[in-house]
């Protein structure tokens, strides 16, 4: 009989719940490949940005505002990242200091590395200094100085902050000597760098100095080698978020 004949439901009208989700991933996975062909380069701050745009993947409902500085959907901020114009520059200065000081890196008297406060140069301060002793070693030193205010000068670094950093290993000074102890010792290898750094050209308003002694080793102090990686002058090309 026609009355006992099953009704047949009509298909809902519109795509499937589940292209919704399918279409962003394929829109994401495109995205992506896209940033892999382009030739255009993407600096470090840009990357971060990018990446924090894909926490929506997974179990999340969504990911997070691509913009810099506050998420629309947080209300504060997340992290401080330089702009993109100086992010960029960040990154060709780090390229050009790692071709300028190819030798020194090879020999260790020089390393480069990136970290939160900016770019930082370390200067081994065996190289620099005669232990225990804040006077500039300069017939060995000088075509490096003057290389490293070149580099500081550089129009990648135009209007940056640069801060000097000393550090010593902790083994105590002599009490009877010029330094009664490392934190006099380490002001006064900064302030020495500083004071050639100034002779070969660069501007004394771009610079910060600070001395913090043994409090802030890259090694264990328990051997000679990590020692001499604690003895150093670091020149800290600041980022955005800590000049």
């Amino acid at each position: 009989m026609v009355g006992s004949r099953r009704k047949k439901k009509c298909p809902p009208e519109g795509a499937a719940e589940w292209m919704l989700t399918y279409g962003d991933m394929v829109t994401l996975l495109l995205c992506f490949f896209v940033m892999l062909f382009s030739a255009a380069e993407i600096d470090g701050s840009e990357l971060k940005l990018i990446l924090a745009a894909f926490s929506g993947l997974g179990i999340y409902e969504g990911g997070n505002t691509l913009t810099t500085g506050r998420l629309a959907e947080l209300g504060n901020v997340i992290e401080t990242l330089p702009s993109m114009e100086k992010g960029r520059a960040l990154d060709k200065a780090r390229k050009l200091a790692v071709s300028m000081f190819q030798p020194e890196i090879k020999t260790r008297m020089v390393d480069i590395k990136e970290d939160e406060r900016g770019l930082v140069i370390s200067l081994s301060a065996d190289s620099f200094f005669r232990p225990a002793s804040a006077e500039v070693n300069i017939e060995e030193t000088r075509e490096l100085l003057q290389r490293l205010t070149m580099l500081l000068n550089s129009e990648e670094l135009s209007g940056r902050k640069f801060r000097i950093e000393g550090h010593t290993d902790s083994a105590p000074t002599d009490p009877d000597g010029p330094f009664p102890s490392n934190w006099e010792l380490s002001n006064a290898r900064t302030t020495n760098v500083l004071r050639y750094l100034i002779r070969y050209g660069a501007d004394e308003q771009q610079f910060q100095v600070a001395g913090f002694a043994h409090t802030v080793p890259k090694a264990s102090n328990e051997s000679p080698e990590g020692r001499a990686i604690n003895r150093r002058v670091d020149v800290v090309i600041l980022s955005e978020g800590h000049e």
